[in-house]
């Protein structure tokens, strides 16, 4: 195998707090290991273009605190087709680059996956997405600051809930995985979570209205996974036809949940992952995400880490349900 000496970091697809912290971790690990390191900007639309900066040590200063990304992020389509590919193979052997750590969400390492694949290419994933939603990781770097971020808002929402007696729906993001919105649910002490992984074995609305809600409640608070057929307006607008009797309010928390500076925890597993990409590389490794199971570091073939939907355990849901009588 050849020798790894120049090192290029991309983030991609949806910010998350934490990426910065993983930049950092990723830079300064590198450096320490007489590494160059190359940034690229705009994820694999830079590598594409060519939008390529050295880093030192001094680039990566003051940002562990900083949401969002500063190496700035693009969903980019040419990617997704060889000749754009190839382009960006030309770029990166142009600039030097020997191996490709890629920070994002499932269709970000996918590419990473493709990408190393068809040129050969050393490439190291790290999870970095607010939804949880990656195989083989416990959490993901943004997870735990977009879990606080939407327990602060609903601790909010709660009080005009109970100012007006209302049923709240309060869709959180997630897309395909229900993690957000149930473990968000168990944290602010809602009533309800409808999630993806739970659709499939009952009616959750008729559940939710049938456990006698309201009874003995003056408000209750539903947290539901975004999804375009069925978010919380969907729910809303069935409870004014099924349940007119309910005053219903909707609060859609969109991308404000993905912003805000990290929490500890994102920052501690940002910056363990970062060294562990390096550490990976200094070991061979290739086509790997940088995981944490147990809290150990842990390498995971990025096949399966994007393979299937990762389940949100049973136990959670039935905590959630013995909780919120």
């Amino acid at each position: 195998m050849a020798k790894i000496n120049c090192i290029g970091i991309l983030t991609s697809g949806g910010d998350a707090p934490g990426m910065n912290a993983a930049i950092r971790a990723i830079t300064r690990s590198a450096i320490a290991s007489n590494l160059k390191v190359k940034a690229i900007y705009r994820g694999y639309e830079g590598l594409i273009t060519g939008d390529i900066k050295e880093f030192t040590t001094e680039n990566v200063s003051n940002i562990i605190q900083r949401g969002g990304t500063i190496l700035k992020t693009a969903r980019c389509a040419e990617f997704q087709t060889p000749e754009g590919r190839a382009k960006a193979y030309e770029n990166m052997k142009a600039e030097g680059i020997d191996a490709l750590i890629v920070i994002g969400g499932n269709g970000s390492l996918n590419g990473a996956r493709i990408f190393a694949e068809e040129f050969d290419v050393p490439c190291i994933g790290l999870p970095g997405t607010i939804d949880n939603d990656l195989n083989g990781t416990d959490s993901t770097i943004g997870y735990d600051t977009t879990l606080n971020t939407i327990v602060e808002c609903v601790d909010k929402i709660r009080d005009t809930a109970n100012s007006h007696e209302r049923i709240f729906f309060v869709e959180v993001m997630g897309r395909d995985a229900g993690f957000l919105a149930q473990n968000s649910a168990i944290a602010s002490g809602a009533e309800a979570a409808i999630i993806p992984e739970d659709s499939t074995h009952a009616n959750q609305l008729e559940q939710f209205i049938g456990r006698g809600i309201r009874k003995s409640k003056n408000s209750s608070i539903v947290l539901v996974s975004e999804s375009p057929k069925c978010g919380a307006m969907y729910y809303a607008e069935r409870v004014r036809k099924e349940y007119p009797e309910y005053d219903v309010r909707v609060s859609i928390l969109g991308h404000l949940q993905r912003g805000g500076s990290p929490s500890a925890s994102d920052r501690i597993l940002a910056s363990r992952l970062g060294v562990g990409a390096i550490q990976a590389l200094k070991e061979g490794q290739r086509n790997v995400m940088i995981g944490i199971r147990n809290d150990e570091v842990v390498y995971v073939p990025i096949s399966n880490a994007i393979k299937s939907d990762k389940p949100v355990k049973k136990e959670l849901i039935d905590v959630l349900g013995i909780l919120s009588i």
